[in-house]
């Protein structure tokens, strides 16, 4: 015997979570033959009491005591959110309604892959405001030969990759794509010239083993030559500790305490990549890639995305207070 469900017009949600009432029929549309009378009376029984509960539904639905789900299902009313339920913007990802719009990033992956090739071209000394320097280096490597270099890269991408998601826009000073360097001086033109809202400077340390963690390198106040920090410190500050705080949160990384105060933010000024911005900008230290325990998670692709996000997270923060 077959059995279909007939919709009972006009009486929606009597039974079954809000959807159309129903009543068993047999395909010739009468009651199944083997109830008999009892068959009659039940036919009698139901078309008594759908009625009252179409009625008693109706009640209650249009009370003002009603269930919240009917304004779900398209309801003309409409209520303020309630206290478990977030507002859009809280539960929005950080990603979401490009909040970086018309923000210009300028993100410098520390060293370069191929400066090894060129040492005499590195090894010439620039001006940085205070006195002169290497035009760069080499960076350090894990102890398995996995150098800065490589990660500065690969993180740095990772961030532009989250940065551009959220509608900023994202230079690098080098992406492997130059015979060596660029200088620092030049690095920090690169942000000066694109007039950077923010700019942050990828490495990773090459302190003893032992020494584990990360740390940021905030601009000192110096003023002499070509330098002048004092316009950049108050929001560099600010950048490094947004910085800071999420490349904590998504890493799960504890600040050095080997380097400054153990507060994971330092002040330094002797790096020429700081000194010669006129524009925000940190270097960050993500983690020691002479230690082995550091290394495992530097060399770890799922970790070097987790900093990336960190990095992209504090660098928002930052641009949208």
């Amino acid at each position: 015997m077959s059995v279909r469900r007939t919709r009972l017009v006009g009486c929606p949600g009597v039974w079954g979570g809000g959807g159309p009432a129903t009543i068993a029929r047999v395909s010739n549309g009468s009651f199944p033959p083997e109830s008999g009378r009892r068959g009659g009376t039940l036919a009698i029984v139901l078309a008594a009491l759908i009625p009252a509960c179409c009625v008693a539904f109706w009640l209650l639905s249009s009370s003002p005591g009603g269930s919240k789900d009917d304004d779900a299902d398209g309801g003309s009313g409409s209520t303020a959110p309630s206290a478990s339920s977030p507002s859009p913007s809280a539960t929005a990802s950080p990603s979401s309604g490009k909040p970086l719009q018309g923000k210009v990033v300028v993100i410098d992956p520390g060293h370069n892959p191929h400066n090894r090739d060129h040492p005499s071209q590195i090894a010439r000394l620039v001006d940085i405001g205070t006195n002169e320097k290497e035009c760069d280096t080499t960076g350090t490597a894990t102890n398995s030969g996995y150098a800065e270099a490589s990660f500065t890269l690969d993180v740095a991408r990772r961030v532009r990759t989250a940065l551009e998601a959220r509608g900023a826009t994202v230079r690098f000073t080098q992406d492997g794509d130059r015979p060596y360097g660029p200088c620092v001086d030049e690095r920090a033109e690169i942000g000066n010239t694109a007039h950077a809202d923010a700019v942050v400077s990828v490495h990773a340390d090459g302190a003893a083993a032992g020494q584990r963690g990360f740390h940021v390198i905030l601009p000192k106040s110096v003023r002499g030559g070509g330098a002048d920090t004092s316009a950049i410190t108050a929001p560099s500050r600010l950048l490094g500790e947004r910085l800071r705080s999420r490349f904590a949160k998504a890493t799960g990384s504890e600040p050095a305490q080997y380097i400054g105060d153990g507060s994971g933010l330092d002040v330094r000024g002797d790096l020429g990549g700081l000194n010669l911005s006129t524009v925000p900008k940190v270097f960050i230290e993500c983690g020691n890639m002479r230690d082995p325990q550091d290394a495992a998670e530097l060399t770890d692709a799922a970790w070097r995305e987790r900093a990336g996000r960190g990095i992209a997270q504090g660098i928002t923060d930052f641009l949208n207070e």
